[in-house]
């Protein structure tokens, strides 16, 4: 994790761990970097505005040579605030 302070703002760096995903636990994989970064808008923090880049981390099936990822649903469609936050408010607000 990297933050730096920018422009009244903050720009936080996020990357995956290194943990197999779901479903993949006892297959051999190898890490081969990362996707490019995701970039969310987030609440502000103090009054600065706040940048998430997110890097998804991919792996290699050693068996089958597959390329595989976490399919991270991070950002609500339509919306600029994360998918947990839209269906919060989805709740509240029908």
């Amino acid at each position: 994790m990297e933050v730096v302070q920018k422009d009244k703002g903050l720009q936080i760096h996020l990357d995956e761990k290194n943990i197999a995903p779901s479903g993949y636990e006892s297959v051999q994989l190898e890490s081969k970097g990362f996707m490019p970064p995701s970039e969310i808008k987030d609440f502000p923090i103090r009054g600065q505005k706040v940048t998430l880049h997110i890097r998804r981390r991919r792996w290699l099936v050693l068996e089958s040579g597959k390329i595989i990822t976490r399919d991270w649903n991070l950002v609500r469609q339509g919306a600029r605030m994360t998918t947990e936050f839209g269906l919060f408010l989805k709740g509240i607000f029908g």
